[in-house]
């Protein structure tokens, strides 16, 4: 490596399993003795992942963030329709985030949508540095509020509603949720740094992480979870936004193996660590984050090469 080390943060969509992230942040912040965003140039995010993204590049600890997700996650989640989830999420963002735009962020970031009506990616960045085009008309964020990129980057449709932003061109863009193009954004990441920002790929150093996977919950027929268990759509999204996680990461190997990356999702089959996107026991979204925790201590030496 010649140069000062690019280091770039990649975080999964995932729901509520966010909490394993979240575990694996929390050892990596104790780690460097710094905020993330301090340590890493480029931090994207989808989904779950791109409110983590959005907190840290304001700045915030990662003990504020995992305080906030036990505050706030179990709320969103445990509604039974999407005008519940949907009104759940937006409070939360309008307490988290307020009036935050893309020009108050700290760091680079990447926040993942997907563009209902034209079915392509729509990435909120926040420097000019990243754009592949159109320098001349480029504005943070595209001018919408952070906490509004961020609604429309969780808004796993049908059971979250559509998301609608308003540009600072004043287009109007119905959105959903950016696992359904890029639910492990590490591809776009590395896009953006070795083709936008020109950074020499020996000088790369990508964490990419993941929610873990984990065997279906257990529900009770009587219940409506059990319904929901069973409609088809309930399992055909979770199924999708996992082969796009398998998918990018299977590309990145193949285009991009000469950049060193550090990968961590790990598998669990306990029945004891069943769980989905919509966990809202807290006491299990709890165990998820001790897991990611252990998950870091399996890494440790590899991300103390990359980080310190």
């Amino acid at each position: 490596m010649s140069g000062k080390p690019f280091r770039v943060l990649c975080l999964d969509g995932g729901g509520a399993k966010g909490f394993y992230t979240l575990g694996i942040l929390r050892e990596i912040e104790a780690m460097i003795k710094c905020a993330i965003h301090e340590r890493f140039d480029l931090i994207f995010g989808t989904s779950t992942g791109s409110i983590i993204t959005a907190m840290l590049a304001l700045g915030k600890s990662v003990p504020e963030i995992i305080a906030l997700y036990q505050e706030h996650v179990p709320t969103v989640m445990k509604n039974k329709d999407a005008n519940g989830r949907s009104g759940a999420l937006a409070n939360l963002s309008e307490t988290i985030f307020g009036d935050a735009m893309f020009t108050d962020l700290k760091t680079s970031v990447g926040i993942v949508a997907t563009k209902w009506m034209l079915e392509k990616p729509m990435i909120f960045k926040a420097h000019i540095g990243q754009a592949h085009g159109m320098k001349g008309s480029f504005v943070p964020g595209f001018g919408v509020k952070l906490g509004d990129a961020v609604q429309a980057s969780c808004s796993a449709y049908p059971y979250f509603n559509r998301k609608t932003v308003v540009t600072s061109d004043g287009d109007s863009i119905e959105l959903i949720d950016g696992g359904f193009c890029a639910n492990n954004p590490t591809l776009y990441a590395i896009a953006d740094a070795t083709v936008a920002l020109g950074i020499v790929p020996d000088n790369i150093r990508v964490v990419s992480l993941g929610c873990g996977n984990y065997p279906p919950p257990p529900v009770n027929w009587w219940t409506l979870d059990y319904w929901k268990q069973k409609t088809p759509g309930v399992q055909l999204l979770q199924k999708t936004l996992e082969i796009n996680t398998q998918s990018m990461d299977q590309l990145r190997v193949i285009l991009y193996k000469h950049i060193q990356t550090i990968r961590i999702s790990q598998s669990f089959s306990e029945p004891a660590m069943a769980a989905d996107l919509f966990e809202h026991d807290l006491k299990k979204l709890n165990v998820l984050m001790q897991r990611g925790v252990q998950s870091f201590a399996e890494h440790e030496q590899t991300l103390q090469a990359f980080l310190l």
